[in-house]
């Protein structure tokens, strides 16, 4: 497979757009790894500001879960843009954002779908959920997993477990990926939802940013028993798992339980800011004008959001993740088996349809840790042609556009583990990495 390097010329026109970028953008919304500079793109495709063209393994964090210049949203967009219904859900119903809270509250599998909340990203959607919950419950504690990521900000923040010290009103177990480590949870968990003072507990099906964990197969329905027990809410977080991505529309459906409240956002939009929590009545409504945000509901992005909800309805869509999740897995375990320089220093590979995790160890007697492995992998990655991210230190989160054709999957595989076997080889230099904290 021809794999063309990032020439000088290329490099130079790169890093003097990422340079404007850096002296214009504020450095606190800055989560960057290497110089990526993106002037446009098409399906599973980025292109940069020298005209290279990169194989998307993110889709900008599984915000464009459904390519890069979709038809079908960008048709949408444009007839609601066109119909001119105003910018605003707060103090009118808009027919557009009306008919998108209908359907959700018809498509979400939620214990009581009777309500949908709509905000501008999952950070919001959450807090939001949170929240509500506590005010309808009274009760002020909010129970989450280590390693959990619900937002960047605010209550959504202080309630996940990838943080150093939780909020206030926050209380963090382990987040169980054996069975053995489910049954030491459930004491744990009991005795503190039996206190009557928790409010919700919010989880992930599988958790993305902290690792793309997947956890023990009776974790979710253990939560639904132990939350019905005591008249607490279950909120799932499906912001970044949810919509097709796992194979099912639904990351927590192959547990076979309904959660209370479903919060989504990242690909909901299409790459326009939306979101949404999925409720009871008894909740949602609970305290009218506590969630205020102009544009929230805006008709132009709920009407991007009813075209993703069509996209990723589609019968065909789960077939075809699931056959791109084997293939990726196939190729990654092919690479395993052979003596090319980066074999060993796959630990793991884990997730399900195209939310993978692929977790990387140093080799023994490296002068990189295992995060630096990652890093100099990216970045590398980066230099040849395809655009990955890290989770969790070490974990590359391979996550393409859903529609990715199966020759851009391979070719973006092939470069992942072609930037592998030079980053464990030492061919690329540590000090690149200088100018990017990444998380």
């Amino acid at each position: 497979m021809d794999i063309a390097e990032l020439t000088p010329e290329q490099r130079a026109t790169e890093e003097a757009a990422y340079a404007r970028d850096q002296s214009a953008l504020a450095h606190i919304q800055n989560l960057r790894f290497f110089p990526l500079v993106v002037s446009g793109g098409s399906g599973a495709r980025l292109r940069t500001a020298s005209g290279r063209e990169l194989i998307d393994l993110s889709a900008s964090w599984t915000a464009s879960a459904f390519g890069h210049g979709n038809p079908t949203i960008a048709e949408a967009v444009h007839r609601a843009a066109l119909t001119g219904a105003g910018s605003s859900a707060l103090s009118a119903a808009v027919t557009g954002t009306t008919e998108l809270a209908e359907r959700l509250v018809n498509t979400v599998p939620v214990k009581h779908p009777e309500r949908a909340y709509l905000g501008l990203s999952g950070s919001d959607a959450n807090t939001a959920a949170v929240e509500a919950a506590r005010r309808a419950t009274g009760r002020p504690t909010i129970v989450s997993f280590s390693g959990s990521y619900h937002g960047g900000f605010g209550t959504s923040r202080d309630v996940s477990g990838i943080t150093e010290s939780p909020g206030p009103g926050s209380l963090v177990f382990d987040y169980p990926l054996t069975e053995a480590a489910l049954s030491e949870l459930r004491p744990q968990l009991t005795e503190a939802l039996e206190s009557c003072t928790v409010a919700a507990v919010i989880t992930e099906a599988i958790q993305c940013d902290g690792g793309v964990r997947v956890p023990d197969a009776g974790f979710l329905p253990m939560l639904r028993e132990l939350c019905d027990a005591t008249d607490t809410l279950l909120i799932l977080d499906e912001v970044k798992a949810g919509l097709s991505r796992t194979g099912s529309l639904f990351a927590f459906e192959t547990s076979d339980i309904r959660p209370d409240i479903v919060t989504l956002g990242k690909s909901l939009g299409g790459g326009l800011p939306i979101s949404a929590a999925v409720g009871p009545e008894a909740v949602l409504d609970v305290a009218p004008a506590s969630a205020l945000l102009t544009n929230a509901g805006a008709p132009i992005c709920a009407a991007a959001a009813e075209a993703v909800l069509g996209l990723a309805t589609d019968p065909a869509l789960a077939e075809a993740v699931d056959s791109l999740g084997s293939r990726a897995r196939e190729r990654i375990a092919d690479y395993r088996g052979t003596d090319r320089a980066g074999a060993e220093s796959i630990v793991e590979v884990r997730g399900r349809g195209l939310l993978l995790g692929v977790e990387l160890r140093a080799p023994e007697g490296s002068p990189l840790d295992d995060g630096q492995l990652a890093a100099l992998t990216i970045y590398r990655a980066w230099e040849l042609g395809a655009v990955v991210y890290v989770v969790r230190d070490n974990v590359l989160e391979i996550s393409p556009p859903l529609p990715i054709t199966p020759d851009d999957l391979d070719r973006g595989i092939e470069i992942i583990l072609g930037a592998l076997d030079d980053a464990v080889s030492g061919r690329v230099p540590a000090e690149v990495l200088d100018r990017f904290a990444g998380w």
